[in-house]
């Protein structure tokens, strides 16, 4: 079924009938929240929610921009920093219009920033692995690597919804103008094949001369992998002059939190997924 759009007086919606799996079922998203308040906002994720249930979905998870590789999570607490480049954004009632309208909390997420060292520290050692920064050049053909490595490592995340290589070109393509390729970190095992990727950014949501560089995602195919990837990305901020690293979205469950902790990674904003079945 495809995307429709609901709108009342106040408030409005985009609804993906097929969206990832939750609890084994096909799950209905709900994102692209406009709210004036939190009673409209309740009035039209109840039309969705009914809409998606008479149409057979038994299940429905909110916000979610259709399955987890677009926009999702609602901020739930904060400590009133500035938003970083490629964070969700919330508007003040989405939570509470949720809630009211019958979703309850089913994922939790963190973002938290550490200090950059101010001294070079030991790398961990994965035996045969070696990292290396993106030199910038081929970039179709590393869109191509993300995209057959991420369907891999992902794929048995909470959530996961295949993408098509199509729709992942489009959704990372515009992101290149601002990355710093020494920010883009591979590893790559003794036969050459990549063990990992680490995806990193400037935060250019700070200007032209950001003193943050973000951390947004990483995966491995190895264990050890992922924790030597992100000690090479704050040695890599060290170097180039950053003052502040942030470690986007951590699932509270996932072991980038306790990585994040190793790096005196200090949590500033909280943010949810929720989902409501049908009665």
């Amino acid at each position: 079924m495809s995307e429709f759009d609901i709108a009342i007086p106040g408030a409005r919606c985009r609804v993906w009938p097929d969206g990832p799996l939750w609890g084994g079922t096909i799950a209905g998203a709900i994102g692209k929240l406009h709210f004036d308040d939190a009673a409209s906002g309740e009035a039209v994720l109840r039309l969705a929610c009914e809409r998606l249930f008479s149409g057979g979905r038994k299940a429905v998870l909110a916000p979610m921009d259709g399955d987890t590789w677009h926009s999702y999570r609602a901020v739930t607490e904060s400590d009133g920093s500035p938003g970083f480049a490629l964070e969700p954004v919330s508007g003040p009632h989405d939570v509470a219009a949720l809630r009211a309208a019958g979703f309850e909390g089913v994922s939790e997420y963190v973002s938290a920033r550490a200090p950059v060292p101010l001294v070079a520290s030991d790398s961990p050692k994965v035996p045969g692995v070696q990292v290396q920064g993106w030199d910038g050049q081929g970039a179709e053909a590393l869109l191509d690597r993300l995209f057959e490595l991420a369907g891999g490592a992902f794929a048995d995340k909470l959530f996961f919804k295949p993408i098509e290589r199509d729709d992942f070109l489009a959704l990372y393509r515009p992101l290149l103008a601002m990355i710093d390729p020494r920010l883009v970190l591979f590893a790559f095992d003794g036969s050459g094949e990549m063990a990992g990727f680490l995806f990193g950014l400037p935060d250019v949501a700070q200007g032209s001369a950001p003193d943050t560089a973000i951390l947004k995602t990483y995966a491995s195919r190895k264990p050890g992998v992922g924790h030597l990837l992100a000690h090479s990305f704050h040695e890599r901020a060290r170097e180039l002059g950053y003052a502040h690293v942030v470690h986007a979205l951590m699932h509270v469950d996932n072991v980038s939190r306790e990585r994040s902790a190793r790096h005196a990674g200090s949590v500033f904003r909280r943010y949810g997924l929720f989902g409501r079945r049908a009665e």
